[in-house]
């Protein structure tokens, strides 16, 4: 059996707490965000996270139906993530900030989800936050299995531009996503032709008021993300950023840190060359012997010396 520890013996580090889940909530409750709209919850349609996703409506006498046009994500007040997603959402997707670069741009329309209301519930002694956004439908990772994971070129193709008309969006409003995946990727649901990126509850601010920010090691976010799309910066405990690779501290760049040396210097630089043998002559001065026999040399040496003839095979004996 293996040793008992000492009474007095140094304490284990608690593990830091856990997030709570949502308690679910009867169709037909009521939320009234922070600008005093009321809504009305339907049935809950998805999980995200620790948080419970519903149908919703504005509120009116009649229950939420199946064809409502928003949805409202609830979490305990308590949780992190969608108090990160609140942040992007009431900094850069507000409908007239949304609505003036596609009319800057000319475009028939932007996959940023619109925010449309937030603040806190309370029910059962316990507060809850809640945000409002449109509703969605499937997920691009749903629809590339149903389809014997193949999409068409060309589909991929407007994919990546309609991506990348959202990230030009989201980086000129100083943030970075940080969770991009086919699985957070949806189709609107008045149309299928239209893609929308979500989930902003890794979301990053990385030039607040147009000024970068210092990348720092977090190790609190080391495990952030979905594991099968985890980014080596990650790994080395460091914010990620869309917008620019971080400076992380391999070990070559450690070693070089601890020499005084830049990380330019031992990394990415070239190899330094060889430097030819030095021999030393009869007065003791060093010589720098010659990587190759000059032909002058040979011709001197030629010219100097007797002419000897060479025979071929065995030499001859004197009789």
């Amino acid at each position: 059996m293996p040793p008992k520890s000492k009474a007095g013996g140094a304490k284990k580090a608690r593990a830091p707490a856990k997030r709570k889940l949502a308690k679910e909530f009867p169709p037909g409750e009521v939320l009234m965000d922070n600008a005093k709209k009321k809504w009305k919850l339907g049935s809950p349609v998805g999980q995200g996270g620790f948080g419970l996703l519903y149908l919703a409506n504005e509120d009116s006498s009649g229950s939420v139906g199946a064809g409502a046009p928003y949805v409202i994500k609830v979490e305990p007040s308590e949780n992190g993530p969608l108090f990160s997603e609140l942040k992007f959402y009431m900094r850069a997707a507000k409908p007239d900030l949304i609505g003036a670069w596609m009319k800057s741009r000319k475009m028939d329309y932007l996959g940023v989800p619109k925010y449309w209301g937030s603040g806190f519930h309370e029910k059962g002694g316990k507060r809850y936050r809640f945000m409002v956004m449109d509703r969605f439908g499937t997920d691009l990772q749903k629809k590339f299995e149903g389809n014997e994971k193949k999409f068409p070129r060309k589909l991929v193709l407007q994919l990546g531009l309609r991506l990348f008309d959202i990230l030009e969006y989201i980086h000129d409003h100083e943030y970075v996503h940080a969770d991009i995946k086919a699985s957070n990727l949806l189709l609107s649901y008045t149309n299928p032709n239209q893609v929308y990126l979500v989930d902003y509850g890794l979301a990053y601010r990385y030039s607040p008021e147009g000024v970068p920010k210092e990348y720092k090691e977090d190790p609190k976010r080391c495990h952030d993300g979905t594991i099968e799309f985890t980014s080596i910066d990650l790994d080395f405990d460091v914010s990620t950023n869309d917008a620019g690779p971080p400076s992380v501290k391999t070990p070559k760049r450690k070693k070089a840190e601890e020499k005084g040396q830049s990380a330019d210097e031992t990394e990415g630089a070239p190899a330094k060359k060889r430097r030819a043998p030095q021999k030393k002559d009869v007065n003791g001065t060093k010589k720098t012997a010659s990587p190759a026999k000059r032909p002058a040399k040979k011709e001197a040496q030629a010219s100097s010396e007797p002419a000897v003839k060479k025979s071929r095979g065995r030499p001859k004996k004197n009789s």
